[in-house]
């Protein structure tokens, strides 16, 4: 397994762990203690963190047999996305501070571009593989 795959598919695993411990800590801890809105918020975040999650494992299993860069690029993108998306929606529940909320439209932002890397890997991959047949 390469190193990129390795590291890929050790953070998609925390950070699955993490969505389900963050995600019953939303429903049992906070659920008393947030108003309404901030907890939908919080849920908001784990819902995404868990469907990049499995993207994430989904992207480091490609990267055990390529070594793509569109892949890799992919991989941070997503990483950081989760970070920078569910991140400020937890900071904001918690915090109460509603200006963290303008950090989340960037980590929608790199969520869209790990998609999109993702994307022009696998159409990359596809028209290297005609050419190689070919």
């Amino acid at each position: 397994m390469t190193h990129s795959a390795r590291l890929t598919l050790l953070i998609a695993a925390f950070t699955g762990m993490l969505a389900v411990i963050l995600g019953a800590f939303g429903a049992h801890a906070l659920r008393d203690l947030l108003e309404p809105r901030m907890l939908a918020a919080w849920q908001t975040a784990v819902e995404y963190q868990f469907w990049h999650v499995a993207a994430l494992l989904a992207v480091g299993t490609m990267q055990q047999s390529s070594s793509c860069r569109w892949l890799r690029g992919s991989a941070i993108a997503f990483m950081l996305g989760m970070l920078l998306f569910s991140g400020s929606l937890y900071a904001m529940a918690l915090s109460g501070l509603g200006q963290l909320g303008i950090i989340t439209p960037f980590g929608g932002v790199t969520l869209i571009l790990a998609w999109l890397f993702l994307f022009i890997s696998l159409y990359a991959g596809r028209s290297n593989n005609a050419h190689k047949s070919g």
